[in-house]
């Protein structure tokens, strides 16, 4: 007991702090980020752009992800059941925001996160095929289906084969049944092939691997070109869509004026 506290006054063991501090490393290094975008928080996102209608997207875009992450915890001690679904074209900062819900939720709630970007999950699990794998289908998908907050990168990516459809409902649907929020992110639409007309595609330099070529057809870059129309409902559901689409290159512009981190 320290000196001047009355009987009875009980004082937090230092051993606390640092199991805390332990965990949350663990939980950090668990959640699968990769060391391009350890660094994301929403704290650090760059709202700056060269037109109004830019910068004002990006703010929009950084203050939903605020609220989600404020009200992450409800009422009763429960996580929140919904999620949010970021679209827009390469380098508009969606992995960013993704992985700065993501970061900033596991260190303010102390949850079991995960992340897979869906092109290398997709390469991983084929590799499992391989009768020497040392890691099975489900011993990668089950702590991505079972997460209590999943970010799903890239969503899309891959050709819509019947394979890649069953990875795909098999993880979306069951963490829609069993009400487990998720975080995605898209290069494509989510609007009317009408909208999508009006939209005129542009060349893109991507970082990603293993990605397809950027679609140039109005109705081949809507994202019901590259799910089940029963995912994409499902996915209305599940996450709340927030728009980057007027969102020019966020790697190349920050990049140039030195403010995109990586």
């Amino acid at each position: 007991m320290a000196v001047g506290e009355g009987a009875g006054t009980a004082r937090r063991c230092s051993c606390h702090e640092v199991d805390t501090r332990t965990r949350l490393t663990q939980l950090i290094d668990e959640a699968d980020v990769p060391a391009r975008y350890k660094h994301c928080r929403l704290s650090n996102f760059t709202v700056s752009g060269d037109s109004g209608a830019v910068r004002g997207q990006l703010m929009q875009a950084r203050a939903v992800a605020e609220q989600y992450v404020d009200g992450f915890l409800l009422e009763g001690g429960r996580f929140r059941e919904s999620g949010l679904l970021f679209f827009g074209p390469p380098g508009a900062g969606k992995t960013h925001l993704a992985v700065g819900v993501l970061n900033e939720v596991v260190e303010r709630y102390k949850v079991r996160a995960r992340f897979a970007e869906f092109t290398s999950l997709i390469h991983q699990i084929q590799s499992t095929f391989d009768p020497g794998s040392p890691e099975s289908k489900h011993e990668i998908l089950d702590p991505l289906v079972g997460a209590e907050l999943l970010v799903l990168d890239e969503l899309g990516s891959q050709q819509p084969t019947p394979w890649v459809r069953d990875v795909l409902y098999l993880i979306i649907n069951h963490r829609y049944t069993r009400r487990l929020p998720t975080v995605f992110t898209t290069n494509y639409l989510l609007d009317s092939p009408g909208r999508a007309a009006a939209l005129k595609p542009r060349p893109v330099k991507s970082l990603d691997r293993g990605r397809d070529a950027e679609p140039t057809a109005p109705e081949d870059r809507l994202l019901a070109s590259r799910l089940p129309a029963m995912l994409v409902s499902r996915l209305y559901e599940m996450a709340q869509p927030v728009a980057l689409s007027a969102v020019e290159d966020f790697r190349r512009e920050h990049k140039v004026h030195g403010a995109y981190q990586r």
